[in-house]
């Protein structure tokens, strides 16, 4: 395979992996009526993917050095067909858990291999973009599976299967194209793959403090938005149409995709200032759209949500990898994500049992009021750094 169209191959790769762990999420209401389960119990299966991440990230984050790109891009696609296996024959609620925690340890073990194999791959033309393409095929492929997932359960027959048939048959097209593709990494005999330590050196720690909460504060309400966006429309506007709840979330993974590429310019100080303040502003829409039950209102709150995630998580990477040496950037970022993987789960399983306890719109608004001020400290710190920084300047 050339190396253009290797390229291409694996950008495909890439998106069909992160779009197998959304796919799931118009289809949890079907599930959730099925087996009778509570909001709380929605959130959990929704949540312990992050455990499956982050389990691959630090276990097998640098195995792809010692074993080479090819092996761990196939084993990641095995992950993600094993949970689209586990979804189909789901005949309990330990089933579903199963299922997500594959599909973490998928996208967790793909992740970081594919965007260092596009990296290594990149036609030498693409190559400013590549940083851009693979955002695109990471998040794109994200808010792709929400979308799909939701116009295969509405409008065809056997959702609970059809939906996770077609994932499993993309993935297989995808484990042909990785196998073709040639192999980025010249494997030394005898080399020996070894766990990702966590790191946070103390002349950075804190820059991470303040990137680390805006990150928390997005990742927190895209995991509450993906997890029980659908239920809300269901039972509180009366919208019964699962390709309407798919295209919403969708929309909050596609504004956060566009943002992170359209204003990667900017400066990560004021970038960060800025989408903490857009985020503030998103959570108010989401909390308006609650009290208000206006599906316009959600569709707008989607839409600043995923601006304000999508800068501060990729100026807050930015920003705390800038001030590191090379040989120490994948321990701390590997730090950080471990942040914002607590923040999609921990946080959203509060949210579904104040749900449980409250009802889901006076859970939704005390949870958006609890992102906005954790917002609001991520831009006060910020705001101090910046002011610092200018009278140290004058």
């Amino acid at each position: 395979m050339s190396r253009p169209l290797a390229f291409v191959a694996i950008t495909y790769s890439f998106a069909i992996v992160m779009m197998g762990t959304t796919m799931p999420t118009p289809v949890y209401s079907l599930y959730q009526a099925k087996f009778g389960f509570s909001v709380l119990l929605v959130t959990v299966i929704y949540a312990v993917y992050a455990i499956g991440v982050l389990t691959a990230l630090l276990a097998f984050g640098r195995w792809s050095d010692s074993l080479g790109r090819r092996p761990m891009l196939l084993a990641g696609i095995a992950f993600g067909i094993a949970s689209a296996v586990v979804f189909i024959s789901a005949d309990s609620v330990t089933m579903l858990l199963i299922g997500r925690v594959l599909s973490g340890l998928s996208a967790g073990i793909f992740v970081g291999t594919a965007t260092v194999t596009l990296v290594e791959m990149v036609p030498e033309k693409w190559r400013p973009q590549a940083p851009a393409i693979a955002t695109a095929a990471n998040i794109g492929g994200l808010g792709l599976g929400p979308l799909v997932a939701g116009l295969l359960v509405q409008y065809l027959p056997q959702p609970l299967h059809l939906t996770f048939a077609v994932d499993i048959a993309l993935l297989f097209l995808a484990a042909v194209v990785v196998v073709l593709a040639p192999e980025t990494v010249a494997v030394a005999k005898g080399a020996r793959p070894h766990m990702q330590r966590l790191s946070l050196p103390a002349p950075i720690r804190g820059t991470f403090l303040r990137a680390a909460t805006g990150g928390f504060a997005g990742f927190a309400v895209l995991g509450l938005f993906t997890a029980v966006s659908p239920g809300f429309m269901s039972g509180v506007l009366g919208i019964d149409n699962h390709a309407v709840d798919g295209a919403v979330v969708s929309v909050m993974f596609a504004s956060s995709a566009v943002a992170q590429i359209a204003l990667r310019g900017l400066g990560a100080s004021f970038a960060m200032r800025a989408g903490c303040a857009v985020l503030v502003v998103g959570v108010a829409l989401l909390g308006s759209a609650l009290l208000a039950a206006s599906f316009a209102v959600l569709v707008a709150s989607a839409i600043v949500c995923g601006i304000g995630q999508g800068i501060t998580f990729s100026k807050g990477i930015a920003s705390v990898t800038a001030e590191l040496p090379a040989d120490r950037r994948a321990e701390v970022t590997s730090t950080f994500f471990v942040v914002l993987y607590i923040a999609i789960s921990v946080p959203v399983i509060g949210a579904g049992e104040a749900a449980s306890a409250w009802g889901l719109v006076t859970a939704g608004v005390v949870f958006s009021a609890a992102v906005a001020a954790l917002a609001l400290i991520a831009l006060v710190l910020l705001a101090i750094e910046s002011r610092g920084n200018h009278a140290t300047i004058g």
